[in-house]
């Protein structure tokens, strides 16, 4: 499932990061975080890999 936002896209690529052990995961905050506990590094890497390009900003919680 590829990210539905720009910031999605950002928090996944902040996680993966964490995750590969290329950042301090204390340094992750907000929906990077909870990324990092929840989804698996191939998960994070489809959420990073997508295109930002026409993706908005944020998206509304419907």
């Amino acid at each position: 499932m590829p990210a539905k936002s720009a910031a999605q896209q950002k928090a996944a690529g902040a996680a993966l990061s964490a995750k590969r052990g290329e950042t301090p995961k204390s340094k992750l905050k907000g929906a990077s975080k909870s990324m990092l506990e929840s989804m698996t590094e191939t998960q994070l890497e489809e959420f990073a890999r997508t295109p930002r390009k026409g993706k908005p900003e944020h998206v509304t919680k419907h």
